[in-house]
């Protein structure tokens, strides 16, 4: 039986084409790993993804051949199609660039939002304003998986990686923005987030059309990783349903390492009756979204799983060029708990995952007349803080 990467190189394809498939292929060791990524690079090869951490080989492979010769090898881990990803958000057409009303004077105040207009409501029904004079954040580092950050007035970004091409962790999508400013918004320009004073992080793996491909997110969680953050927002999920046993194992490292990982539900509404990976695996902490009368949003995906909810429809926050931009979605609904969980931290910063995650649902809000599998242990509370 020929060598493993002989083989490798025998059936990988420099560049894509409509015969190749992209594929993960994981190593059990760090010693298989570096061999056949040396025999491939000296034969010319070039991997579309390298990613030591997870002992990760991307390469686009021949449609035509069977991965179960390469499967017979022992040091080879597992092999899957490095599967499609995409933002869980949806645009409504109203912008603005106008200067907003201070949030924190806003009439509507009474702690859940309920019914209110004010267009701070979904920081009040977390009850964040309650806990801002305790802590605002620092201290903790918080990086958004997404399309990027933009340069903003009401954002400061402390570092970040593009883990598609290496280039900038500039947002040129928007969503990523959007996510950053519900999260971690300064508070300037009247527009505060849950936790203003968080070290913000861009982690750029999704594309100007909100889409991306597991390998990219592993790439990023790996850099969490590295560089010690303690929550990671992932707005996004798997496409059609796909599943994904690299991202549930480099999940599984993270949490380990003691990162809290937040994921949105999916906005397949109540009729498909699952979670999309990764909020659909156990380590995270899966959002489900509300609307301004404490109800779950009718695109909210349904399914086990949920852990808690927040609000996701009709959120108003920080975009590209400095406007602001209203945006419904779980994608919404996950950076109030990345927020929330930052200033837990920065109060109890010895708290584990599985702690916090206890936490939340022991102090969330139940919805009346709501199923589990829609609200989880209920609308996200931080007034216990």
């Amino acid at each position: 039986m020929p060598k493993l990467e002989k083989l490798l190189t025998i059936h990988s394809r420099k560049t894509a084409s409509p015969y190749t498939v992209r594929k993960l292929i994981a190593f059990k060791t760090g010693r298989s790993y570096r061999r056949c990524l040396k025999y491939m690079t000296s034969k010319g090869m070039r991997p579309f993804k390298r990613i030591p951490g997870s002992r990760l080989i991307g390469c686009h492979m021949d449609s035509r051949f069977s991965i179960k010769k390469l499967l017979s090898y022992k040091t080879i881990k597992l092999i899957e199609r490095d599967k499609k990803t995409k933002v869980h958000a949806s645009l409504r057409p109203h912008s603005s660039k106008k200067k907003s009303k201070p949030f924190l004077a806003a009439s509507a105040s009474n702690g859940n939002g309920n019914g209110t207009s004010d267009p701070a409501w979904n920081f009040f029904a977390i009850q964040a304003p309650q806990v801002w004079k305790r802590t605002l954040g620092s201290g903790i580092k918080l990086a958004i998986i997404d399309t990027g950050i933009a340069p903003h007035p009401n954002l400061r970004i402390a570092g970040g990686i593009n883990t598609i091409n290496g280039g900038s962790y500039a947002d040129d999508n928007g969503h990523g923005t959007h996510v950053a400013g519900i999260a971690a918004g300064t508070g300037k320009k009247g527009f505060q987030g849950v936790a203003p004073k968080v070290n913000l992080y861009a982690v750029k793996a999704l594309d100007s059309s909100g889409a991306g491909y597991v390998s990219d997110i592993i790439d990023g969680i790996e850099w969490c990783i590295r560089n010690n953050m303690d929550i990671i927002n992932m707005s996004f999920g798997l496409e059609s349903g796909d599943s994904s046993e690299t991202l549930r194992n480099s999940i599984k490292k993270a949490v380990g390492k003691g990162i809290v990982v937040i994921a949105s539900a999916g906005n397949s509404g109540p009729n498909n009756g699952a979670l999309d990976e990764p909020a659909a695996f156990p380590e995270t902490i899966s959002v489900a979204a509300t609307t301004k009368t404490n109800r779950i949003a009718n695109f909210s995906s349904r399914g086990e799983g949920i852990v808690i909810s927040a609000p996701g429809d009709s959120i108003r926050s920080t975009w590209m060029n400095g406007a602001f931009f209203t945006v419904s979605g779980t994608s919404m609904a996950c950076p109030h708990v990345a927020g929330g969980v930052a200033l837990l931290l920065a109060l109890k910063p010895n708290l584990s995952p599985s702690e916090i995650k206890s936490l939340l649902k022991k102090n969330a809000m139940n919805l009346s007349d709501i199923p589990r599998t829609a609200q989880g242990s209920g609308l996200l509370q931080l007034g216990f803080l």
